[in-house]
C-alpha cells in the first residue's frame, strides 16, 4: 500500500478531525492544520504520522505557508482536503458585513488558492483534491437564514466541476464531498447550547429518509475512499453523503 502525504483544513475536530484519523489509520501521513492548537494537539495524539500546523487559511499567504509546511515535512503531496468552513446564519435584514465576507473568504476562496499552491505538488503525485461541502447547497430547498452559507459552498460546487475539467489532462483530479447534517457534538458554530443542538439534530432527523444524522465517520469514509488512487478515472464528480435528503 502507498504511503501517501495529505493535507486537512479544520481538522480539529468533527468531519476533518475523523478523516485524519482515517488517513493517518490506513498509514499515510497527514498534516492537520486550523487556527486552535490545542484541538489539533487532541486530533494527533497517539498518531505519530498525524502533524499539525496553526494557520488561518483565511491569510494572503495561507495557501503557500500550508503546502509548504508538508513538502518540508512529508517530501510530497497526494491529497488535499479542504475541510475548514464557517457558518453565517442570519436573516437578510441582519447581515453583517464582515461576517458574510469571512464567510465567503473562508468556504469559496481559501480552498480556491490552497488549490492553487497545491497545484504542482499535486500534479507530480497525480494527486487529488476533496472538497468538503453542504448537501443544503444541491437541495432546491431553502432553509432559513442560511443564504450566504449555501450561496458560499454552492460557489464551491462548480469550482469542483471546472477544477475537474482543468486537472484532468494535468494528471491529477478534484472531487467534492458535500455532507448532509452530521452529529459532530459541537453546536458552537451555530450558537446554540448543549440541548439547543441535540434538539435541532432530532428536528433535522425527521427530514431525512435514513430517519438520523451522520456521524463524523461516515463522512471521512467517503473522503478517503474517493481520495484513493483506484478512483483516478473520477474528476469533477458531486457525491453526496447526506441519508437521502436531496432526493426528498
Amino acid at each position: 500500500m502507498t504511503t501517501r502525504a495529505v493535507i486537512i483544513t479544520g481538522g480539529g475536530s468533527g468531519i476533518g478531525r475523523a478523516a485524519a484519523l482515517r488517513f493517518a489509520e490506513r498509514g499515510d501521513r497527514v498534516l492537520v492544520v486550523g487556527r486552535t492548537g490545542a484541538t489539533l494537539d487532541e486530533t494527533a495524539a497517539g498518531h505519530e504520522n498525524i502533524r499539525t500546523l496553526v494557520a488561518d487559511v483565511t491569510g494572503p499567504d495561507a495557501g503557500r505557508r500550508v503546502v509548504e509546511a508538508a513538502l518540508g515535512a512529508f517530501g510530497r503531496l497526494d491529497v488535499l482536503v479542504n475541510n475548514a468552513a464557517t457558518g453565517t446564519f442570519a436573516p437578510l435584514a441582519k447581515l453583517d458585513r464582515t461576517a458574510v465576507e469571512r464567510q465567503f473568504t473562508t468556504d469559496l476562496v481559501a480552498p480556491a488558492f490552497l488549490a492553487q499552491a497545491a497545484l504542482d505538488a499535486l500534479e507530480e503525485t497525480g494527486g487529488t483534491i476533496v472538497n468538503v461541502s453542504t448537501a443544503a447547497s444541491l437541495t432546491t430547498q431553502g432553509f432559513p437564514d442560511n443564504a450566504v452559507y449555501m450561496a458560499a459552498k454552492a460557489g464551491l460546487n462548480q469550482f469542483t466541476r471546472a477544477g475537474g475539467v482543468h486537472r484532468a489532462p494535468r494528471g491529477h483530479r478534484g472531487v467534492r464531498v458535500p455532507p448532509g447534517h452530521t452529529h459532530t457534538g459541537n453546536g458552537r458554530p451555530l450558537a446554540m447550547t448543549p440541548a439547543q443542538y441535540q434538539g435541532f439534530l432530532d428536528q433535522i432527523a425527521q427530514r431525512i429518509p435514513a430517519g438520523r444524522v451522520a456521524t463524523p465517520e461516515e463522512v471521512a469514509w467517503w473522503i478517503t475512499t474517493l481520495a484513493e488512487p483506484g478512483g483516478s478515472y473520477l474528476t469533477g464528480a458531486i457525491v453526496p453523503v447526506d441519508g437521502g435528503l436531496t432526493l426528498t
